[in-house]
C-alpha cells in the first residue's frame, strides 16, 4: 500500500495536469473554433496562435510537474526549447517568414480579396488572403500564390476602388497642331466612358510628338475592357479624321505632296457595338471572393444591429429576434473566404 500511494501521490499532479490542460484546449477548441465560427477567418491567425501557445504552456507544465530529478527535467526542457530553436531557425525564411509576413498584413490590410494588385511582373485580382500565402487571379484566368513574404517585401500597386485612371499613349506627327489632337482625344475618352479626361504631350521626339490621354474609371472591375476601349476609341476618332499614328522612330519621306498615305477608316455600315464580359470570365473566383467578402460584412452589421436590439427590447419580443439572430450566424457561418470555382471538364 505504501508503494502504491507513493506512485499515485508522484503521477497525481501529472494527471491533474493532463485532464486540466486537456480540458481547458478543448474548451479552448469549443469557443475559438465553433462558437465564433460566425465571424468568419478573418481572425484564424490569432485564434491558431492562441491554441498553439496553449499547447506550448501544457507541455511545459507537464514536464515540470513529472517525478524526475531536477536535473533531469532541465533536461528535457532544454531539449524542448533546442527543437523549437531549431524550427524556427531552419523555417525563419520560409514557412515561419510567410508566417509573420501573413500576420503583418492581417493588421496593416494593404489589400483586400478582390482589389487589383501588380508587383514585378504579375497583375491581377487577389481571391484569397491565407496564412502563408496570397491567390491572385491572373489576366489568363490562371491562379498564382504568392509567398506572403514577396509581398511584404515588394513594393505592390494597389487599385483603389473608388476608381482609377486609364490611359493610352501614342505617337503622331509634327505636322499634326497639338490643340486639334487634344480635342480628338478627349472626344475619344468620353467615348469610352472616362471621367474628367485630359490630354498630356509627354515628349518631343526626333520624328514624332507622343501624347497620353487619360480619364478616371470608377468601376474599376471592368478596368481590362476599359483599356480596349479606350485603345479602340483612339484609332476611330484620329483615323476617321485622316490623323495617322506613327512610331516614334517612324521616318517620313514623302515624296511630294500627293504622296497616298493608308489610314484604316472605320467602316461606312453601322458599328456592331461589342459588349465585352471579358472581367466576368477572367477574374471569376476573384469577383465571387470580393462579393462573399461585402456580403460578409453587411451580415455582420446586421448582426451588431439585432444585437443591440435585443438588449433594449422586452421580454416577449426577446424571442422573435433571437431566432433572427441564430438565423443570422447560420448564414455567416455557411460563406466561405475561399470561393472554389469548378474546372473545366
Amino acid at each position: 500500500m505504501n508503494l502504491s500511494d507513493n506512485i499515485l501521490s508522484d503521477w497525481l499532479p501529472v494527471i491533474l495536469t493532463l485532464l486540466f490542460f486537456g480540458g481547458l484546449t478543448w474548451l479552448s477548441q469549443v469557443f475559438m473554433f465553433n462558437k465564433l465560427k460566425h465571424t468568419g477567418n478573418e481572425n484564424i491567425f490569432v485564434r491558431q496562435l492562441l491554441m498553439l501557445l496553449l499547447m506550448l504552456v501544457g507541455l511545459i507544465s507537464v514536464v515540470i510537474s513529472l517525478p524526475l530529478s531536477e536535473n533531469l527535467e532541465l533536461q528535457i526542457l532544454s531539449l524542448i526549447g533546442l527543437v523549437l530553436s531549431g524550427l524556427l531557425a531552419f523555417s525563419s525564411t520560409t514557412i515561419f517568414g510567410n508566417l509573420v509576413a501573413g500576420g503583418m498584413m492581417r493588421f496593416t490590410q494593404p489589400f483586400r480579396a478582390g482589389d487589383f494588385i501588380s508587383f514585378d511582373d504579375t497583375f491581377g485580382r487577389v481571391t484569397e488572403l491565407g496564412l502563408f500565402d496570397c491567390e491572385i487571379q491572373t489576366q489568363t484566368r490562371e491562379l498564382v500564390s504568392v509567398p506572403n513574404s514577396l509581398l511584404i517585401s515588394k513594393a505592390v500597386s494597389v487599385i483603389r476602388r473608388s476608381g482609377t485612371i486609364v490611359s493610352v499613349e501614342l505617337s503622331l506627327g509634327y505636322d499634326l497642331h497639338h490643340s486639334r489632337i487634344d480635342e480628338l482625344l478627349l472626344q475619344a475618352a468620353q467615348q469610352s466612358g472616362l471621367e474628367e479626361p485630359f490630354v498630356h504631350v509627354t515628349q518631343l521626339g526626333d520624328f514624332a510628338v507622343s501624347y497620353r490621354v487619360s480619364g478616371l474609371l470608377v468601376e474599376v472591375k471592368n478596368l481590362l475592357t476599359a483599356r480596349s476601349n479606350l485603345h479602340r476609341n483612339v484609332l476611330d476618332c484620329l483615323h476617321d479624321n485622316d490623323i495617322e499614328i506613327m512610331s516614334p522612330n517612324f521616318v517620313s519621306q514623302h515624296a511630294g505632296p500627293d504622296v497616298k498615305r493608308v489610314i484604316a477608316h472605320s467602316p461606312a455600315f453601322k458599328k456592331v457595338e461589342i459588349e465585352s464580359n471579358a472581367e466576368d470570365v477572367v477574374f471569376d473566383k476573384a469577383e465571387q471572393a470580393q462579393q462573399v467578402a461585402i456580403d460578409k460584412v453587411d451580415m455582420l452589421q446586421q448582426l451588431e444591429a439585432l444585437k443591440a436590439t435585443l438588449a433594449k427590447a422586452q421580454k416577449e419580443q426577446q424571442g422573435p429576434i433571437e431566432i433572427q439572430i441564430e438565423q443570422l450566424k447560420l448564414k455567416i457561418s455557411e460563406l466561405k473566404d475561399v470561393v472554389e470555382v469548378p474546372e473545366d471538364k
